[in-house]
C-alpha cells in the first residue's frame, strides 16, 4: 500500500474512533465544569450550567458551519445525563460517574465481541477500509483487529482502577483532574496504537 494510501486510511480510522472534532466536543464541557466549579466555590449548579451551554455552543458551531454534529449532539446528551446524576444528588462527583458506567459498558463490549472473533474495531472499521467483514476470513487481519480492540479494554480498565477510587473518596478535583489526563491523551495514545497495528497488516481484498 502506499503512503498516501496509508495515510488516508489512518484519516479514516482516526475519524471513525472520534477524531480532533469527537474529543473536543466530548471533552471540553467537562473541562469547563471543573474550572467554574473552582471559580465559583464549588457551586455545582453553575458547574453544571456552565458544561451544558458550551456543549449546546459546540453543537450550534457544527450546525452554523454544516459539520457533523454526531459528536456534538452525543456530547450534548452527555452532558445533560452528567448533569442530571450530580442534580439529583447534589454531589458533584456524580457528574462523573455516567462516565465510569461508560468505561465498564465499552470495556464488556470490547472484551465480549474480542473473545466471540467479531472484534468490534473490524465491525466498526471494515466497512469504513474497504474491506467490509472480509477481515474475518483473514486469520492475520482478524488477529490484528483483536491486538487492537485488547488496547481499548485496557484503556477503559485503567480509567476505572485510577478514576472509581477518586469518586469513591468524593475528591472532585482529582477525579475531574483524572478524567482530563486519562481523556484526550489516553485516548490519542490508543488510537495511534490501534493504527500501528492495522498498518501493518494489509486490509482484506475480495477475491
Amino acid at each position: 500500500m502506499s503512503y498516501q494510501g496509508h495515510s488516508e486510511d489512518k484519516d479514516k480510522v482516526l475519524s471513525a474512533l472520534g477524531g480532533k472534532r469527537g474529543l473536543i466536543d466530548s471533552g471540553l464541557p467537562a473541562l469547563v465544569f471543573l474550572i467554574v466549579f473552582n471559580l465559583t466555590g464549588n457551586n455545582l449548579n453553575t458547574a453544571i450550567y456552565a458544561a451544558v451551554l458550551i456543549s449546546i455552543i459546540l453543537t450550534a458551531l457544527r450546525l452554523i458551519k454544516r459539520e457533523t454534529i454526531q459528536h456534538a449532539f452525543s456530547g450534548l446528551i452527555g452532558v445533560a445525563i452528567c448533569a442530571l446524576f450530580s442534580r439529583r444528588s447534589g454531589n458533584a462527583a456524580d457528574f462523573y460517574l455516567p462516565g465510569l458506567y461508560i468505561n465498564v459498558g465499552y470495556a464488556l463490549l470490547y472484551a465480549f465481541t474480542n473473545l466471540i472473533k467479531w472484534p468490534i474495531l473490524g465491525i466498526m472499521l471494515g466497512p469504513i477500509l474497504g474491506e467490509n467483514f472480509l477481515w474475518r476470513k483473514d486469520p492475520a487481519r482478524l488477529k490484528a483487529y483483536i491486538t487492537a480492540g485488547w488496547f481499548w479494554v485496557a484503556m477503559f480498565l485503567a480509567r476505572l482502577v485510577v478514576q472509581y477510587p477518586l469518586y469513591k473518596s468524593g475528591n472532585v478535583n482529582a477525579l475531574g483532574t483524572a478524567r482530563l489526563v486519562m481523556g484526550y491523551p489516553l485516548f490519542i495514545l490508543t488510537a495511534w496504537a490501534t493504527w500501528q497495528v492495522l498498518r501493518k497488516t494489509p486490509t482484506t481484498k475480495a477475491t
